[in-house]
């Protein structure tokens, strides 16, 4: 690794190199895009990020669960320089590529099913839910489509409307699309009596509210992301797929970023079985080179019309040629397994602290896929105001942690399935440290 891999502070963060590059930003950047970390990255391998001024900082976010195969790997870094040497673009549906169809192929081979599968690739995560909201409607030719509490699908107008949370993500952006129904989500922290209950009650709005003759696809992410590491009660997700699949409807899991190995499986649908007829996948997929898809039943993704789907960039050679060596490398190194090790770290470190700390009202997630929720001691609402001091501790010892939640309370882990395993404790004793010292 062209980075050393261990945490090292030699200036204030932000220091002067990186203060002087970000009124750069300022100047000639949109407002509009926020900043969680206010450093300048030159490099970054394995779990360190190495900024302008020469501090090595933990990386316990991945680029939001992008570089699971960590910045710049070999086997993706190979790939792509072979294939930007050969040709950069054709547009696939213009002159095809081998790239292109090796992708697929392996995502037909990866995702959950055992049945026959087809792929099309597109540029990002919204892009892929937004076409398979497309397929779902085009083939059962329906129009409703139920998505949930809490849950994030992206920043388009079709994955605004599914998304839930309104600032910061749709606040003054609508009139949206319509024919999105939002339903209650199973959340065992915070909901009411027993969650078992919720399915019953989805069920029951889906009926009576909507039609379930009219519901194009149940969309929903196995684990919800931005919501805050939502992770429902066993049997949530196999009964909306089996209600789905009784009523004419399409199961569309949303593995944006759940996927890829992320989970402690190849794919979070896989841990209860539940083969979603639709499945769309990005961030993990490729690296850090911007790559989507759509995997789903042939027959469904066969019934669109030729020229239906597709896009200028949509699987791009480069991206392909990274997504091929990012699968390499979750197989070679065993990243499934390196999930589930990072993951145990993670919780045992996280729950001594909650022991200790009355802040931390649950810890949750699977695989390397973590976050504690913090709420005022004593009760369960929200506490925002603790989140950010922690998170602002960190980052001057040289720790990236993440945040999300719809209450904003929600710390989140998404390390590199890379990382070594002093690092994620490093980055853990920080954290300890951070809640032994913020008020």
């Amino acid at each position: 690794m062209n980075v050393p891999q261990e945490r090292k502070v030699v200036t204030e963060i932000p220091g002067p190199k990186s203060q002087a590059i970000i009124k750069r930003r300022n100047d000639a950047v949109s407002a509009s895009l926020g900043m969680a970390l206010p450093a300048v990255i030159t490099n970054a391998a394995g779990g360190i990020l190495l900024d302008i001024d020469g501090n090595q900082i933990i990386d316990m976010g991945a680029g939001i669960a992008v570089v699971n195969v960590g910045n710049s790997a070999p086997a993706v870094v190979k790939r792509v320089q072979e294939q930007v040497a050969s040709f950069t673009h054709t547009c696939f549906m213009v002159a095809p590529y081998e790239g292109y169809i090796e992708v697929c192929e392996k995502l037909n081979e990866l995702t959950p099913g055992n049945f026959k599968k087809k792929s099309a690739l597109f540029n990002s995560g919204a892009e892929a839910l937004e076409n398979a909201v497309k397929i779902a409607r085009h083939y059962t030719k329906r129009q409703a489509v139920v998505v949930f509490e809490h849950g994030y699908h992206g920043r388009t107008n079709l994955t605004m409307a599914m998304t839930a949370k309104n600032m910061p993500y749709k606040e003054g952006f609508g009139p949206f699309t319509p024919e999105i129904y939002r339903m209650p989500m199973a959340y065992p922290y915070r909901s009411e009596g027993n969650v078992d209950h919720v399915l019953d009650e989805v069920i029951h709005k889906i009926e009576k509210e909507i039609g379930a003759k009219n519901v194009a696809a149940i969309v929903i992410e196995p684990i919800q992301g931005e919501g805050g590491f939502i992770v429902p009660p066993k049997g949530f997700l196999p009964g909306l797929a089996k209600f789905a699949k009784d009523n004419g409807a399409l199961f569309i899991a949303d593995e944006v970023q759940t996927g890829f190995a992320r989970t402690g499986q190849m794919f979070a649908s896989e841990d209860e079985g539940v083969e979603p007829d639709l499945i769309t996948t990005a961030k993990g997929i490729a690296g850090g080179l911007p790559l989507a898809a759509v995997t789903g039943r042939a027959e469904v993704m066969d019934e669109i019309h030729p020229s239906g789907l597709g896009g200028t960039y949509g699987g791009n050679p480069i991206a392909c040629a990274a997504a091929l060596g990012a699968i390499e490398t979750i197989q070679s190194l065993n990243l499934i397994k390196r999930a589930n090790e990072i993951g145990k770290i993670m919780v045992d470190a996280l729950n001594a602290m909650k022991a200790k700390y009355p802040v931390i009202g649950e810890v949750r997630g699977r695989g390397a896929m973590i976050a504690i929720e913090l709420v005022q001691p004593g009760s369960k609402e929200p506490n925002g105001d603790v989140l950010g001091k922690v998170v602002k501790y960190a980052q001057q010892k040289g720790v990236l942690f993440l945040t999300a939640g719809t209450y904003g309370n929600v710390l989140r882990f998404l390390p590199p399935l890379v990382i070594s395993d002093e690092l994620v404790k490093d980055a853990m004793s920080v954290l300890d440290e951070a809640f032994a010292n913020v008020k």
